[in-house]
């Protein structure tokens, strides 16, 4: 079962605070940002005078509207996800010592979907603003929906796992947080964690990208530049992301964190709320840029997903290659670590240490906080809220570091230390 890389003390607050406290923020976020005129304070000053009831109040129900939007949505994605053409993927050797397969067709799934959601607006078939109009209702039923499918993956674990990657740590909340199962799935081919992770949230993320870019038009006849540079910095983004989507399937995500109400509900509910958040602040916020400074902005946050994306590339061109390659024009300096899975056997993974992966052990992390920045500062500064998605990031992506510093110490051992010997720093060169 994963281990826990903090305290006893602050593992078990961290993750009951976040079973808690998610849901509610997810819709008051949402309140502030639609309602509240993006205002902190005023959803405070709200909920100071009316109390609980007033929370009540701004807690919409789930509505058969948007249950409908979000089967929709799922099922055509699940449909994709089986039935579009793709190259076999292997991807990483699990703690078990199993090889899980996919099929690398989601760069055809995310054009056939915005093709798909645009044309459907083009040709007067569904109006996107329905999404934007129902939001709060969407958020609510996924809050729900969503904790209610983790539960279907605790008793999966329990009753039916799909692998030998799954286990109890013999504790209920944090088999129900972490995941049983490393990697679940319905029959043999459809894969849990592909879907929520990449198919519903991230496919979602894009979608939702358009969808404010679509009711700004249509309220104002016509779309900022703030919202324009919003918008291509994401899609560009998440275009990027399908395109190396098996490269992801290598990451933390896919191949250590288990299935649990912190990767799938993160991925089902915080994406498609928190991620796009910048986009829905603008939606009634816009604002004008003007061409000088629309275009830095632009220019600067491609330079960040470009590096991000060199990052990853460089990476899985080493990882394929089995270091037989070129960075930035020399043979890449290396590591050569050797590692027991958990059935005994010796293995040996290349660790590479020159090129983005000299700089520090986790560089890819500061083109991508960065890039998360550039698409968010077209709203400027007049509200702290459309803000909390970088902050957000920046955390999580620090802790992630941290959680895959310990975990590559306890894999590797005296290899690692070799490793943090010569990339010192963990994220940010010279400084951390």
């Amino acid at each position: 079962m994963a281990e826990t890389v903090h305290s006893p003390w602050l593992t078990y607050t961290s993750m009951l605070s976040l079973l808690t406290l998610c849901p509610p923020f997810v819709i008051l976020l949402w309140y502030t940002m639609v309602h509240a005129d993006g205002s902190i304070m005023q959803t405070f000053d709200y909920l100071k005078q009316t109390g609980i009831e007033g929370f009540k109040n701004i807690w919409p129900m789930p509505s058969p509207i948007a249950w409908k939007i979000i089967a929709c949505f799922g099922a055509f994605e699940a449909f994709l996800q089986l039935a579009l053409p793709g190259k076999r993927f292997e991807g990483p050797i699990s703690p078990a010592g199993n090889v899980p397969v996919y099929k690398a067709n989601g760069l055809q799934a995310y054009v056939v979907t915005l093709v798909t959601y645009l044309g459907l607006w083009w040709f007067g078939i569904f109006d996107p603003s329905i999404v934007y109009d129902h939001l709060g209702e969407i958020y609510s039923a996924l809050v729900f929906g969503s904790f209610i499918f983790c539960i279907f993956l605790y008793l999966k674990g329990h009753i039916a796992p799909s692998s030998t990657d799954s286990g109890s740590s013999g504790n209920a909340i944090i088999d129900f947080y972490w995941g049983m199962e490393l990697y679940p799935r319905i029959g043999k081919y459809f894969d849990i964690k592909v879907f929520t992770n990449c198919r519903f949230g991230m496919m979602s993320w894009a979608v939702l990208a358009l969808t404010y870019c679509i009711k700004q038009y249509e309220m104002n006849g016509k779309v900022s530049d703030s919202m324009l540079v919003n918008t291509v910095l994401m899609l560009v983004y998440i275009t990027k992301f399908f395109w190396w989507e098996s490269g992801y399937w290598c990451t933390m995500d896919i191949a250590h964190d288990r299935a649990g109400f912190y990767i799938c509900w993160g991925c089902l509910v915080w994406v498609p709320s928190i991620y796009t958040s910048p986009g829905m602040y603008l939606v009634n916020h816009p604002v004008h840029l003007g061409t000088p400074l629309a275009v830095s902005i632009l220019l600067a946050g491609l330079l960040c997903i470009y590096i991000n994306y060199d990052c990853d590339r460089q990476r899985q061109e080493f990882r394929r290659t089995n270091g037989k390659c070129t960075i930035w024009g020399k043979a890449p300096s290396k590591i050569v670590a050797s590692y027991r899975t958990t059935k005994g056997e010796t293995k040996t993974s290349l660790l590479l240490t020159s090129g983005w992966w000299g700089l520090s052990r986790h560089f890819h992390y500061v083109p991508e906080i960065s890039a998360a920045f550039f698409w968010t500062v077209p709203a400027l500064f007049n509200h702290f809220l459309p803000y909390f998605y970088v902050i957000f990031l920046t955390i999580l992506l620090f802790d992630r570091a941290k959680r895959d510093d310990d975990r590559c110490s306890s894999k590797y051992g005296k290899y690692w230390k070799m490793y943090c010997d010569k990339v010192r720093y963990r994220v940010i060169p010279a400084i951390h």
